[in-house]
């Protein structure tokens, strides 16, 4: 971080110790729903609040250039609701100045946490050094993460955004999101905890050594995706690499979250019992099934307890179409309008598992509404033969 960006804040041991945030009330095991690019957006977070309640969500993650500098559009990906608490921003990026004003965006926007991704896959954004091409560059990820907690600390103790070198522009863009969110203009000043989510290694497993590189800065959590950025999303996940870091982290103060290959609470109190990680990140499992996380406390019950097992929630048919059009409706109410095509493959993954579904999926991929939803759920429930929707709107509208 620059000098012109130094405060005398909060210490950087004081804000990694401090014990006054949200992770730390949390039940064990924590269960929550994972950071997922494209998915995760503010519909589909609300629902699965709404349906489930995980125990902290994450948005998906966003570049900390678009958070300080990117046209206002770019900022959708950190529009959340008030019923999604706790509520975590993940962001990505390699310049640790950058990373210190962004600290400060996501106070005002008054989130309970910030999370650095150091584990997305995606080539463009690992080859520019961002996501899990940090792996490769842990000093680097070191000056980020001291960064970030500096801009967080400096936010508690009074610094606003301009102070930090943002244009008069972005403070006011901030405090409108505020305002239209909850009616208040900035959030009350607070030190929010910092958190990393990373992968087992860049092309081979290195997660012993990254991992203790990572524990050396003392985030509040660290989240763990079992595989390499090679394997992307191939093969299975390493539970048993997860597991050593989870080791390592148990002789520290730092949480150690699980990620892969999850697909019910189930597998959530497998893997916590075989593995002993402080808590279990789902992700894909949640696609279409926004209705995951009703029995966690049950699952959580099962840990301890041998005998008990989760039941599989099987919502009826009338309540699967439902859930989707409220979805789809809140999609239409949060995000512009002309971005519904990014809804279709929610609509998808909800049309699955009962008869109908694939005739049902290929109209839905076609929607461009809410009421092109409700015409094909109803045309379903008729059984009459279902029509494609309007052909895809043309839109520029990006959402990161």
């Amino acid at each position: 971080m620059s000098s012109d960006t130094q405060h005398p804040g909060l210490s950087t041991q004081d804000s990694a110790l401090s014990t006054q945030h949200f992770w730390a009330a949390l039940p064990h095991p924590i269960i929550g729903l994972a950071p997922m690019d494209g998915v995760t957006d503010a519909p589909f977070r609300l629902t699965v609040a709404t349906q489930g309640r995980p125990d902290v969500i994450f948005t998906e993650f966003t570049s900390v250039m678009d958070v300080c500098r990117g046209p206002a559009h770019m900022l959708s990906s950190l529009i959340y609701s008030e019923a999604e608490r706790p509520v975590v921003a993940q962001l990505y990026g390699k310049d640790p100045d950058v990373f210190y004003q962004a600290a400060h965006i996501v106070c005002e926007l008054g989130f309970d946490g910030l999370d650095i991704n150091m584990g997305c896959p995606s080539r463009s954004v690992a080859a520019s050094g961002s996501g899990a091409g940090l792996i490769r560059t842990p000093d680097l990820a070191h000056d980020i993460m001291r960064a970030a907690r500096q801009g967080i600390a400096d936010w508690a103790a009074g610094r606003s955004l301009t102070d930090a070198g943002l244009k008069e522009s972005r403070a006011e863009l901030i405090q409108a999101m505020n305002l239209r969110r909850n009616g208040r203009p900035a959030a009350p000043r607070r030190t929010i905890p910092l958190s990393v989510k990373t992968r087992i290694g860049y092309d081979t497993v290195i997660v012993e050594r990254w991992i203790e590189h990572l524990l050396a800065e003392q985030p509040v959590a660290i989240s763990v995706h079992g595989r390499t950025l090679e394997q992307m999303y191939r093969g299975e996940a390493d539970w048993s690499a997860i597991e050593r870091a989870a080791q390592l982290a148990r002789k520290t103060k730092t949480l150690l979250l699980g990620n892969g290959d999850v697909q019910s609470l189930q597998d959530v109190v497998r893997r916590v019992r075989q593995h002993a990680v402080h808590g279990v990140l789902i992700g894909r499992g949640t696609l279409g099934e926004p209705w995951l996380f009703r029995h966690k406390e049950a699952a959580r019950a099962a840990v301890s307890d041998a005998t008990r097992t989760v039941a599989s929630e099987s919502p009826t048919l009338e309540e699967r179409f439902r859930v989707m059009l409220d979805q789809a409706r809140l999609y239409e109410a949060i995000m512009d309008r002309q971005c519904f095509p990014r809804m279709r493959k929610h609509l998808g993954w909800y049309c699955n598992g009962f008869p109908g579904a694939a005739a049902m999926r290929a109209a839905m991929v076609r929607a461009s509404s809410s009421e092109d939803v409700a015409r094909i759920v109803a045309e379903h429930q008729a059984g009459s033969p279902l029509r494609s929707a309007a052909p895809p709107l043309e839109t520029t509208a990006s959402v990161a």
